[in-house]
């Protein structure tokens, strides 16, 4: 999926350098605190992250709005649910 434009976030996450399942616990631990219908963006350069992070959006009933690639980083913006 590809950005849809908007680089607004409520929260901001960066994981890079970090493993899995490190990226997808950090986010899930940061949406906790966060409110219903709020966006986390999530940098990361695992490889596997922007799989991840879709599969517990798809679990635990978030929106994944946007993933993009640069340089190395991915960068997921997720509503949450």
């Amino acid at each position: 999926m590809k950005d849809s434009g908007s680089n607004d976030a409520d929260r901001s996450l960066d994981v890079c350098g970090s493993l899995c399942p490190v990226p997808v616990l950090k986010a899930k631990a940061a949406l906790a605190t966060m409110r219903s219908g709020d966006t986390l963006e999530v940098l990361a350069t695992d490889p596997l992250a922007e799989m991840d992070l879709a599969i517990m959006c798809e679990h635990l009933g978030h929106t994944l709005l946007a993933s993009d690639h640069s340089e190395g980083v991915v960068r997921v913006r997720i509503r949450r649910a």
